[in-house]
């Protein structure tokens, strides 16, 4: 599931005509300074959720709720991030593994913890993820819920590898660049297959986390609980 400025440096060099001595000629020193790259926007959404501080979390963990209709399902992770060892615990089972090494059942439990992963980290996966997705930004777009002009960015995943190869999302946003309604397109489809909010901000070590996620209708709602995360 789950981009220049060309610097143009003129020197015009003047010759006098008078003989010059070698003890007469200055060389500046040479100003050496650092070439900044430009940020792209999927760096700006990205940043504005704190990405600049996923350096020093070591682990977070969450329990990933969803409500439909008088239906609810629940599952919660532990992911210790720097050594990607995972804990999956659900209703029936408790599994640990770690993403490096999984066997057939693993690989069928990080299905899951990806899908989870991705609703709680999303604008993260913009820069994560930024080789396999092409994108385009346009502003003053209608979004699907609150009708409000916002600014939207839409990725398209690559065909090849992942868990949903293909697969597109429309994220919109204000001029904070906090994420606040986004659509998900399973196979680049034309029609939306899901539209929520993004809102409930929390706060924690720097991260910005969107607790709730609504669709318009008001029967599926998609939260995390339990959320913590642990940084150096």
């Amino acid at each position: 599931m789950r981009k220049i400025f060309t610097f143009i440096l003129t020197t015009t060099l003047f010759i006098s005509c008078k003989e010059t001595k070698k003890e007469d000629v200055v060389t500046p020193k040479e100003t050496l300074e650092p070439v900044k790259k430009e940020l792209t926007i999927l760096d700006s959404v990205a940043n504005a959720h704190g990405f600049k501080n996923w350096k020093n979390i070591t682990q977070i963990q969450f329990t990933f709720n969803v409500d439909r209709g008088e239906n609810h399902f629940n599952r919660s992770w532990n992911w210790r991030t720097k050594s990607n060892d995972v804990l999956a615990i659900s209703a029936t089972d408790t599994l640990a593994y770690n993403r490096a090494s999984m066997d057939s059942i693993a690989k069928k439990t990080n299905a899951g913890f990806i899908n989870d992963k991705y609703w709680l980290l999303a604008p993260f996966n913009l820069v994560w993820d930024k080789d396999n997705i092409t994108f385009t930004t346009t502003k003053n777009e209608e979004a699907p819920i609150s009708k409000k002009p916002m600014q939207k960015l839409t990725i398209v995943y690559g065909n090849d590898g992942g868990y949903t190869p293909g697969d597109a999302y429309d994220f919109y946003f204000e001029d904070d660049y906090l994420i606040k309604e986004w659509v998900y397109r399973k196979a680049n489809a034309a029609e939306p297959s899901m539209s929520t909010t993004w809102e409930n901000y929390t706060e924690q070590n720097g991260l910005k986390i969107a607790l709730d996620h609504k669709n318009a209708e008001g029967n599926f709602k998609l939260y995390f609980t339990d959320v913590k995360s642990i940084s150096k």
